[in-house]
Protein backbone atom coordinates (compact mmCIF):
# COMPACT_ATOMS: atom_id res chain seq x y z
CA UNK A 1 0.00 0.00 0.00
CA UNK A 2 1.56 3.00 -1.23
CA UNK A 3 2.22 6.06 1.46
CA UNK A 4 -0.54 8.75 0.89
CA UNK A 5 1.03 12.14 -0.62
CA UNK A 6 0.61 14.34 2.15
CA UNK A 7 2.28 12.28 4.71
CA UNK A 8 4.93 11.33 2.26
CA UNK A 9 5.32 15.30 2.12
CA UNK A 10 5.37 15.56 5.89
CA UNK A 11 7.83 13.20 6.17
CA UNK A 12 9.94 15.17 4.04
CA UNK A 13 9.39 18.29 5.51
CA UNK A 14 10.21 16.90 9.13
CA UNK A 15 13.65 14.90 7.72
CA UNK A 16 14.57 18.42 5.73
CA UNK A 17 14.09 20.04 9.28
CA UNK A 18 15.83 17.56 11.55
CA UNK A 19 19.04 18.09 8.74
CA UNK A 20 18.56 21.68 8.53
CA UNK A 21 19.11 22.33 12.12
CA UNK A 22 21.80 19.30 12.54
CA UNK A 23 23.41 21.24 9.89
CA UNK A 24 23.05 24.82 11.51
CA UNK A 25 23.95 23.26 14.84
CA UNK A 26 27.48 22.17 13.32
CA UNK A 27 27.88 25.81 11.82
CA UNK A 28 27.35 27.62 14.64
CA UNK A 29 30.03 25.24 16.14
CA UNK A 30 32.37 25.24 13.17
CA UNK A 31 31.72 29.21 13.28
CA UNK A 32 32.40 29.69 17.05
CA UNK A 33 33.04 32.94 17.75
CA UNK A 34 30.85 35.04 15.23
CA UNK A 35 30.58 37.43 17.38
CA UNK A 36 32.59 39.23 20.60
CA UNK A 37 32.51 37.27 24.25
CA UNK A 38 31.33 38.70 27.71
CA UNK A 39 33.75 37.48 30.50
CA UNK A 40 32.17 38.27 33.89
CA UNK A 41 34.28 39.19 36.37
CA UNK A 42 32.60 38.48 39.80
CA UNK A 43 34.91 41.94 41.17
CA UNK A 44 35.14 45.14 41.31
CA UNK A 45 37.62 47.13 38.35
CA UNK A 46 40.79 47.79 40.21
CA UNK A 47 41.86 44.62 41.86
CA UNK A 48 44.03 41.89 41.11
CA UNK A 49 40.75 39.71 39.69
CA UNK A 50 39.83 42.61 37.69
CA UNK A 51 43.35 43.17 36.08
CA UNK A 52 43.85 39.20 35.36
CA UNK A 53 40.59 39.15 33.61
CA UNK A 54 41.50 42.08 31.84
CA UNK A 55 44.36 40.54 30.49
CA UNK A 56 42.94 36.99 29.76
CA UNK A 57 40.09 38.80 27.72
CA UNK A 58 43.12 40.37 26.03
CA UNK A 59 44.90 36.91 24.85
CA UNK A 60 41.86 35.24 24.16
CA UNK A 61 40.35 37.56 21.72
CA UNK A 62 43.46 37.42 20.25
CA UNK A 63 43.49 33.85 20.05
CA UNK A 64 39.94 33.62 19.39
CA UNK A 65 39.64 36.56 16.52
CA UNK A 66 36.76 37.93 18.38
CA UNK A 67 36.88 40.65 21.22
CA UNK A 68 36.38 39.55 24.91
CA UNK A 69 34.60 41.94 26.93
CA UNK A 70 35.28 42.37 30.65
CA UNK A 71 31.96 43.15 32.77
CA UNK A 72 32.26 43.76 36.52
CA UNK A 73 29.09 42.25 38.19
CA UNK A 74 30.46 42.27 42.16
CA UNK A 75 28.46 41.42 45.26
CA UNK A 76 27.53 38.83 47.13
CA UNK A 77 30.72 36.93 47.51
CA UNK A 78 30.49 36.13 43.31
CA UNK A 79 26.94 34.98 43.64
CA UNK A 80 25.98 37.45 41.75
CA UNK A 81 28.03 37.05 38.43
CA UNK A 82 28.04 33.60 39.01
CA UNK A 83 24.21 32.91 38.92
CA UNK A 84 24.10 35.51 35.51
CA UNK A 85 26.85 32.68 33.67
CA UNK A 86 24.81 29.72 34.86
CA UNK A 87 21.45 30.90 33.33
CA UNK A 88 23.15 32.03 30.66
CA UNK A 89 22.45 30.03 27.27
CA UNK A 90 25.25 27.35 26.86
CA UNK A 91 26.62 28.81 23.37
CA UNK A 92 30.19 29.67 24.47
CA UNK A 93 29.39 33.87 24.28
CA UNK A 94 29.41 34.18 28.25
CA UNK A 95 31.98 33.59 30.39
CA UNK A 96 33.06 33.53 34.18
CA UNK A 97 36.27 34.56 35.59
CA UNK A 98 35.18 32.32 38.52
CA UNK A 99 37.16 31.65 42.04
CA UNK A 100 37.37 29.55 45.02
CA UNK A 101 35.14 31.50 46.82
CA UNK A 102 32.56 31.17 44.03
CA UNK A 103 33.32 27.20 43.60
CA UNK A 104 34.23 25.71 46.76
CA UNK A 105 34.04 27.86 49.58
CA UNK A 106 30.42 29.55 48.97
CA UNK A 107 29.00 25.97 48.54
CA UNK A 108 30.64 25.04 51.72
CA UNK A 109 28.99 28.12 53.45
CA UNK A 110 25.49 28.79 52.00
CA UNK A 111 22.54 26.58 52.71
CA UNK A 112 20.71 28.54 49.23
CA UNK A 113 22.68 28.89 46.35
CA UNK A 114 21.39 29.80 43.13
CA UNK A 115 24.04 27.91 41.33
CA UNK A 116 25.32 24.11 41.74
CA UNK A 117 29.00 24.17 41.83
CA UNK A 118 29.64 21.00 38.92
CA UNK A 119 26.39 21.11 37.22
CA UNK A 120 26.15 24.25 36.67
CA UNK A 121 29.08 25.05 34.75
CA UNK A 122 31.32 23.60 32.08
CA UNK A 123 34.84 23.64 32.97
CA UNK A 124 37.24 25.64 31.04
CA UNK A 125 40.34 25.56 33.08
CA UNK A 126 42.53 26.72 36.12
CA UNK A 127 44.13 30.13 35.29
CA UNK A 128 46.18 31.23 38.55
CA UNK A 129 46.89 30.92 42.68
CA UNK A 130 46.89 34.09 44.31
CA UNK A 131 48.47 33.31 47.93
CA UNK A 132 47.39 34.49 51.48
CA UNK A 133 49.37 35.84 54.04
CA UNK A 134 49.23 36.65 57.84
CA UNK A 135 50.68 40.24 58.53
CA UNK A 136 50.38 42.26 61.95
CA UNK A 137 50.28 45.80 62.77
CA UNK A 138 53.42 47.89 64.65
CA UNK A 139 51.45 47.55 68.39
CA UNK A 140 51.85 43.72 68.07
CA UNK A 141 54.79 42.47 69.37
CA UNK A 142 56.91 39.55 67.81
CA UNK A 143 58.00 38.89 64.17
CA UNK A 144 57.46 34.96 63.95
CA UNK A 145 54.40 32.81 64.17
CA UNK A 146 55.57 30.97 67.01
CA UNK A 147 55.34 35.02 68.54
CA UNK A 148 52.09 34.87 67.30
CA UNK A 149 50.91 31.64 68.97
CA UNK A 150 52.21 32.33 71.88
CA UNK A 151 50.49 35.73 72.73
CA UNK A 152 46.81 34.31 71.39
CA UNK A 153 47.43 31.46 73.99
CA UNK A 154 48.21 33.93 76.73
CA UNK A 155 44.75 36.27 75.73
CA UNK A 156 42.56 34.04 73.77
CA UNK A 157 39.77 36.43 74.18
CA UNK A 158 41.43 39.33 73.70
CA UNK A 159 43.60 38.13 70.49
CA UNK A 160 41.96 39.19 67.04
CA UNK A 161 42.44 38.71 63.84
CA UNK A 162 40.61 40.70 60.70
CA UNK A 163 39.58 39.64 57.40
CA UNK A 164 37.60 40.73 54.59
CA UNK A 165 34.38 39.21 55.14
CA UNK A 166 32.41 35.98 56.51
CA UNK A 167 33.10 33.21 54.45
CA UNK A 168 35.92 34.63 52.04
CA UNK A 169 39.19 32.70 51.62
CA UNK A 170 41.07 34.70 54.49
CA UNK A 171 38.55 33.75 57.08
CA UNK A 172 39.06 30.14 55.72
CA UNK A 173 42.75 30.61 56.23
CA UNK A 174 42.65 32.31 59.67
CA UNK A 175 40.60 29.36 61.10
CA UNK A 176 42.97 26.37 59.31
CA UNK A 177 45.90 28.94 60.94
CA UNK A 178 43.72 28.52 64.67
CA UNK A 179 42.99 24.81 64.34
CA UNK A 180 46.47 23.96 63.51
CA UNK A 181 48.00 26.17 65.95
CA UNK A 182 45.78 25.03 68.41
CA UNK A 183 44.76 28.61 69.21
CA UNK A 184 41.71 31.08 69.74
CA UNK A 185 41.29 34.03 68.22
CA UNK A 186 38.51 36.92 68.05
CA UNK A 187 37.46 37.16 64.08
CA UNK A 188 36.30 40.28 62.99
CA UNK A 189 35.05 40.19 59.39
CA UNK A 190 35.63 44.03 57.53
CA UNK A 191 34.09 44.78 54.38
CA UNK A 192 36.83 44.46 51.68
CA UNK A 193 40.95 44.48 52.43
CA UNK A 194 41.41 48.28 53.21
CA UNK A 195 39.23 48.28 56.10
CA UNK A 196 40.66 45.27 57.27
CA UNK A 197 44.59 46.71 56.73
CA UNK A 198 43.90 49.75 58.04
CA UNK A 199 41.92 48.46 61.48
CA UNK A 200 45.24 46.12 61.54
CA UNK A 201 47.32 49.41 61.28
CA UNK A 202 44.83 51.46 63.62
CA UNK A 203 45.73 48.89 66.46
CA UNK A 204 41.50 47.94 66.08
CA UNK A 205 42.77 43.88 66.26
CA UNK A 206 46.74 42.39 66.33
CA UNK A 207 47.30 40.56 62.95
CA UNK A 208 44.85 39.96 60.13
CA UNK A 209 44.60 37.28 56.87
CA UNK A 210 44.30 39.09 53.20
CA UNK A 211 46.21 38.34 49.87
CA UNK A 212 49.40 38.67 49.14
CA UNK A 213 48.02 41.38 46.45
CA UNK A 214 46.76 43.36 48.94
CA UNK A 215 49.34 43.22 51.74
CA UNK A 216 52.94 43.64 49.73
CA UNK A 217 52.43 47.43 49.49
CA UNK A 218 52.04 47.67 52.87
CA UNK A 219 54.28 45.69 53.72
CA UNK A 220 56.91 47.12 51.64
CA UNK A 221 56.27 50.51 53.04
CA UNK A 222 57.03 49.04 56.54
CA UNK A 223 52.98 50.00 57.63
CA UNK A 224 52.59 46.47 58.66
CA UNK A 225 55.16 43.22 59.23
CA UNK A 226 54.86 40.10 57.32
CA UNK A 227 54.41 36.95 59.82
CA UNK A 228 54.37 33.98 57.48
CA UNK A 229 52.73 33.09 53.80
CA UNK A 230 50.10 30.63 53.69
CA UNK A 231 50.78 28.58 50.54
CA UNK A 232 52.66 25.62 50.47
CA UNK A 233 56.13 27.82 49.21
CA UNK A 234 57.84 31.36 49.70
CA UNK A 235 56.88 33.95 46.98
CA UNK A 236 59.07 35.48 44.69
CA UNK A 237 57.13 38.74 45.57
CA UNK A 238 58.13 38.71 49.78
CA UNK A 239 61.25 35.99 49.40
CA UNK A 240 61.86 36.41 52.79
CA UNK A 241 58.92 35.68 54.27
CA UNK A 242 58.69 32.24 55.63
CA UNK A 243 55.50 30.01 55.04
CA UNK A 244 53.42 28.03 58.02
CA UNK A 245 54.78 24.96 57.35
CA UNK A 246 58.27 26.15 57.48
CA UNK A 247 56.76 28.19 60.80
CA UNK A 248 56.36 24.71 62.48
CA UNK A 249 53.12 23.14 60.89
CA UNK A 250 54.30 21.16 57.98
CA UNK A 251 51.69 20.24 55.25
CA UNK A 252 49.52 23.79 55.79
CA UNK A 253 48.35 24.99 52.44
CA UNK A 254 45.36 27.88 51.89
CA UNK A 255 44.96 30.33 49.04
CA UNK A 256 42.68 31.37 46.65
CA UNK A 257 42.74 30.38 42.85
CA UNK A 258 41.01 31.70 39.59
CA UNK A 259 39.55 29.80 37.01
CA UNK A 260 37.13 29.77 34.07
CA UNK A 261 34.24 28.38 33.45
CA UNK A 262 31.03 28.53 31.03
CA UNK A 263 27.36 27.33 31.87
CA UNK A 264 26.85 23.95 31.79
CA UNK A 265 25.83 22.04 28.07
CA UNK A 266 28.13 23.87 25.94
CA UNK A 267 28.62 22.25 23.08
CA UNK A 268 32.48 19.86 23.35
CA UNK A 269 33.43 21.80 20.13
CA UNK A 270 33.14 24.60 21.77
CA UNK A 271 34.40 23.70 24.82
CA UNK A 272 37.89 22.24 23.39
CA UNK A 273 38.27 25.69 21.44
CA UNK A 274 37.95 27.82 24.53
CA UNK A 275 40.15 25.10 26.04
CA UNK A 276 42.88 25.75 23.61
CA UNK A 277 42.80 29.12 23.64
CA UNK A 278 43.20 29.35 27.55
CA UNK A 279 46.11 27.30 27.44
CA UNK A 280 47.95 28.76 24.81
CA UNK A 281 47.24 32.35 26.43
CA UNK A 282 48.10 31.57 30.41
CA UNK A 283 51.11 29.22 29.60
CA UNK A 284 53.15 32.41 27.29
CA UNK A 285 56.25 33.50 29.32
CA UNK A 286 54.71 37.22 29.09
CA UNK A 287 51.40 35.75 30.92
CA UNK A 288 53.52 34.20 33.98
CA UNK A 289 55.30 37.48 34.13
CA UNK A 290 52.56 39.46 34.01
CA UNK A 291 51.05 37.56 36.81
CA UNK A 292 54.13 37.17 38.70
CA UNK A 293 53.81 41.02 38.66
CA UNK A 294 50.74 41.48 40.28
CA UNK A 295 51.22 38.82 42.79
CA UNK A 296 49.31 36.06 41.09
CA UNK A 297 51.16 32.15 40.62
CA UNK A 298 50.66 30.24 37.40
CA UNK A 299 48.62 27.21 37.94
CA UNK A 300 47.22 26.52 34.29
CA UNK A 301 44.86 23.18 33.80
CA UNK A 302 42.45 22.05 31.38
CA UNK A 303 38.99 21.56 32.17
CA UNK A 304 39.13 18.17 33.93
CA UNK A 305 41.79 19.28 36.08
CA UNK A 306 39.55 22.02 37.14
CA UNK A 307 36.67 20.07 37.95
CA UNK A 308 39.10 17.46 39.87
CA UNK A 309 40.42 20.26 42.39
CA UNK A 310 36.94 21.10 42.48
CA UNK A 311 35.78 17.65 43.57
CA UNK A 312 38.95 17.41 46.00
CA UNK A 313 38.61 20.66 47.78
CA UNK A 314 34.97 21.08 48.15
CA UNK A 315 34.62 18.55 50.97
CA UNK A 316 37.44 20.02 52.94
CA UNK A 317 35.88 23.28 53.23
CA UNK A 318 32.72 22.19 54.03
CA UNK A 319 34.65 20.30 56.78
CA UNK A 320 36.35 23.25 57.37
CA UNK A 321 33.28 25.32 57.62
CA UNK A 322 31.40 22.80 59.66
CA UNK A 323 34.35 22.55 62.46
CA UNK A 324 34.77 26.53 62.32
CA UNK A 325 30.91 27.12 62.18
CA UNK A 326 31.18 29.64 59.52
CA UNK A 327 27.90 30.17 57.63
CA UNK A 328 26.51 32.62 56.28
CA UNK A 329 22.41 32.79 56.24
Amino acid sequence: MSTPPLRRFLQFLLTACTLAAACTGAFAQDGYPARPIKLLVPFAPGGATDVLGRMLAIGLGEKLGQPVVVENKPGASTVIAASIVAKAPPDGYTLLLGASTTLTLNPAIRQSLPYDPIRSFTPIGMVADMSLILVAGDTTAGSTLKDIVAQAKAAPDKFSYGSFGTGSSVHFGGEMLKSVAGIRMVHVPFNGSAPSLTALMGGQVQVAVDTVVAATPLIKAGKIKPIAVLSAQRLPLLPQVPTVAESGYPGFAMGTWFALVAPAGLAPAVQQKLEKALAEVASTPEMRKKLADIGLTYAYGNGAALKARIEEELPRMRAMAARSDIKVD
